[in-house]
């Protein structure tokens, strides 16, 4: 890779010189580089954040046809993560998820996918009426804490499955755990399979040797990651890359004028040309330093009487791939509090805010922007919450168990959701087939799927989730009701 080249920021570039053109403005949007925006607002942001906020104009190039600024920043990307073409998102990873499925699947196309999916790819799913094939990750039960899917169980269902045409991962998941990507991708395209890969959280795996491999570095067709999840975008900004032996990228490129905006940001545009400058050409050395402030912190966390952050241990433990030890993963059962009070503690008291929470753990994501004291800081509130918030310990917290993901399918989730449904009382729901996407966000990981078969279980655990303050998304507005196919 070429450094120098990789310094140049061509889209930032125009929009820079375009704003310091002052040309008349008679276009969208219509605050006119900020001149008619709230006083309030210019006042806390500043002026030249507004002199970048264009639309598609001759000299900053546009999306849904990138011929000029964006085009070459696109084609930077690429040069940079490994891809055959890699395309700017300004909705996230999750239309990445979209356009990955819309483009590797037909109506009722077999998708094998790993069932800690986010509810990003059911939705995919839906859209083109696909028919899921799921692989259950591993769970650790003495941590409470769902982890990934082995090689082993997905060659199994390949072999069990021989008409699926798509493999569907995440890797790394939320909790930084990844699948062994080269032997599953090397094996899958053995298979006549398309591999696809959710690697959200993995823009920065291509730029340190101490981190995971990266799914265009092991062999994927397609893969999507949230530039703003871990490296320099704002929210909102992702990339998807692709390669063109077994993807059409036409239709890619096609699916996605579908599926994204045709008014983009180019301030989110602009801060993935920048983001991708920054890791193409300092990677290393910012990701040495976050991975030693993670390290530093996981070994005085491990050191705290009832806090425990595991390590690569687990990975051998359950034969998976490997752990992106950027990530802390932080379980605090053991003193008797839930994640959600330690997160809230973390909050008001100390004023240090979490990526996430579920009844068992915190997560902390150690990124490029994170400084010692900051560690330092998240340590010795543990340390501090360990010691003195007994009074808030939860009696019942191991009665709660993980979502065992054994629920029986009565039809395809596209089938289900756009059926005939209705709303009942989550007492109620038990044997009923469920209509949308449960998930407790975040992780956002569906612990029911649109056309699956609503267990006792399934029951208890939504109440108990909603009894510890989970946020849940697809149930009604006061959580009391889940909606079901009307049949």
């Amino acid at each position: 890779m070429n450094n120098d080249e990789q310094l140049r920021t061509p889209l930032f570039d125009a929009m820079v010189q375009l704003a310091e053109s002052k040309k008349i403005s008679f276009h969208t949007p219509g605050h006119k580089s900020g001149k008619g925006i709230s006083t309030r607002f210019r006042k806390f942001v500043g002026n030249k954040i507004f002199s970048i906020d264009l639309t598609t104009l001759d000299e900053v190039d546009s999306l849904q046809k990138p011929k000029g600024v964006i085009k070459e920043a696109q084609a930077l990307a690429a040069k940079a993560y490994g891809a055959e073409r890699s395309y700017f998102l300004v909705n996230g990873t999750s239309v990445g998820n979209h356009a990955m499925i819309l483009t590797a699947c037909d109506p009722n196309t077999k998708v094998i996918v790993s069932r800690n999916a986010h509810k990003s790819v059911i939705a995919g799913l839906i859209l083109i009426g696909a028919e899921p094939i799921f692989v259950k990750p591993k769970v650790d039960t003495q941590l409470k804490l769902t982890l990934n899917t082995t090689f082993e169980d997905i060659k199994a269902t390949i072999e069990n499955n021989p008409g699926a045409k798509v493999l569907f991962l995440t890797s790394p998941n939320y909790y930084g755990v990844c699948v062994d990507l080269k032997k599953i991708i090397s094996y899958a395209h053995e298979k006549g399979l398309a591999v696809l890969i959710d690697e959200a959280h993995g823009p920065h795996l291509k730029f340190h040797k101490d981190l995971p491999i990266s799914a265009l570095e092991a062999g994927v067709d397609m893969c999507v990651q949230s530039t703003h999840k871990i490296i320099g975008g704002m929210t909102q900004a992702s990339m998807l890359h692709a390669r063109g032996e077994r993807v059409n990228l036409n239709i890619l490129t096609n699916i996605l004028k579908l599926v994204q905006t045709t008014s983009p940001s180019y301030i989110l545009m602009a801060s993935l040309d920048l983001a991708r400058m920054q890791i193409a050409t300092e990677g290393e050395k910012l990701l040495s330093k976050t991975i030693k402030l993670a390290e530093e912190a996981r070994t005085k966390i491990n050191k705290i009487p009832g806090i425990t952050c595991f390590d690569k241990e687990i990975i051998a433990k359950y034969n998976l791939g490997d752990l992106d030890i950027t990530k802390l993963t932080i379980t605090v059962k053991d003193i008797g509090l839930t994640g959600y009070q330690v997160s809230q503690l973390l909050n008001t008291k100390y004023g240090i805010q979490v990526e996430m929470a579920d009844p068992f753990h915190i997560l902390v994501i150690v990124s490029i922007g994170d400084r010692r004291d900051d560690l330092k800081m998240l340590v010795s509130a543990l340390e501090d919450i360990a010691i003195t918030e007994n009074q808030l310990k939860l009696t019942s917290i191991d009665d709660i168990q993980l979502p065992v993901f054994d629920n029986k399918v009565a039809m395809t989730p596209r089938e289900a959701f756009f059926d005939k449904n209705r709303f009942v009382t989550i007492n109620e729901s038990a044997g009923k087939v469920c209509s949308e996407i449960i998930t407790v966000y975040p992780p956002g990981i569906p612990i029911l799927v649109p056309g699956e078969i609503i267990s006792e279980e399934m029951v208890d655990y939504l109440k108990k989730m909603i009894d510890l303050g989970a946020t849940i998304d697809g149930l009604n507005e006061d959580n009391t009701h889940i909606g079901i196919v009307d049949r």
